[in-house]
C-alpha cells in the first residue's frame, strides 16, 4: 500500500513537487544571474578602455598576432569585468538559493556570511592584482637581455593575469569557510593542526594545477597565501572561538 501525507498526497508526489519547485527556483535565479551578468558586461564594455588601461598597466605595451585576437580579448575582458561588477547579485542569488535548506539561526549567520564572502573575494583579487602580479612580471621579465627581448601578446598576458588573480579571491575565503565549519562543530583547531602538513602539500598541488605556468615562483605566490590563510583561520578558531 502506498504511503500518503496528511493531505492525501503520496510521498512520491510530494518529493516530485519539491524537486520541481527547486528546479523552478534554480532556473529563475540562473536567469537573474545571467541578466545581472549581461548588465555588468554592458557596463564593462562601455568602460573597456579604462579597464584595459588598468589591466595592462603592469605589462606596458602589448601586441596581438592573430587578426581577431584583440576583439576576442576585449570580449573576454568585458565578460570577466562584468562578472566582477555583478558579483554582489551573483553572490546573493547563490546564497539565497541555499537559504531554504538552512534553519532560522543559520539564516541569520548567512546574513553576515554573504557580504563577508564578497568582501574577502574582492580583497583577494585586489591582493593578487596589485601585489602578486607585478612581482611575478618583474621576475619573469628580468630574464630578458641584449639578445632576448620580451614581446608579450595580449592573449597570453591577460590569460596569465586572470588565472593568477581570480584564484586569490577564492583563496581569501578559506578562513571564512573554516570559521563556518568550526561554528557548526564540524572541525576544531586541534583537528586542523593535525592536517597542517597535508594542507601544505595540497596547497602546492592546487597551485601547480591553477597557475598558468609551470615555474615554482608562480606556484609559491599562490601556495604560500593558502597556507598563511589556513593558519590564520586555525588561530582565529583556537583563540577567538575557543575551539
Amino acid at each position: 500500500m502506498m504511503e500518503t501525507t496528511a493531505d492525501g498526497r503520496s510521498f512520491h508526489d510530494t518529493a516530485t513537487m519539491t524537486l520541481t519547485g527547486h528546479l523552478t527556483e534554480l532556473r529563475a535565479r540562473l536567469i537573474k544571474c545571467l541578466l545581472a551578468l549581461a548588465g555588468g558586461t554592458l557596463v564593462a564594455w562601455q568602460q573597456l578602455d579604462a579597464i584595459m588601461y588598468l589591466l595592462t598597466a603592469p605589462a606596458g605595451t602589448l601586441y596581438f598576432i592573430k587578426p581577431a585576437e584583440a576583439f576576442f580579448i576585449y570580449l573576454k575582458t568585458a565578460l570577466v569585468s562584468g562578472a566582477a561588477f555583478s558579483s554582489p547579485v551573483l553572490f546573493y542569488q547563490f546564497w539565497a538559493f541555499l537559504v531554504p535548506a538552512f534553519t532560522t539561526h543559520e539564516k541569520s549567520v548567512l546574513a553576515a556570511v554573504v557580504p563577508a564572502s564578497l568582501i574577502l573575494f574582492l580583497a583577494g583579487a585586489a591582493f593578487g592584482f596589485f601585489l602578486v602580479l607585478p612581482q611575478g612580471l618583474r621576475f619573469f621579465l628580468g630574464f630578458s637581455g641584449a639578445t632576448v627581448q620580451p614581446m608579450i601578446s595580449m592573449e597570453s598576458y591577460l590569460d596569465f593575469t586572470f588565472m593568477l588573480v581570480l584564484p586569490f579571491g577564492i583563496i581569501f575565503n578559506l578562513p571564512l569557510v573554516l570559521i563556518i565549519l568550526a561554528k557548526a562543530g564540524l572541525v576544531n583547531s586541534r583537528q586542523l593542526k593535525k592536517i597542517r602538513r597535508v594542507v601544505v602539500f595540497l596547497s602546492f598541488v592546487a597551485a601547480a594545477i591553477i597557475t598558468p605556468t609551470t615555474d615554482m615562483v608562480s606556484q609559491c605566490l599562490l601556495a604560500v597565501p593558502m597556507i598563511v590563510l589556513f593558519e590564520a583561520g586555525r588561530l582565529f578558531i583556537k583563540f577567538c572561538l575557543r575551539r
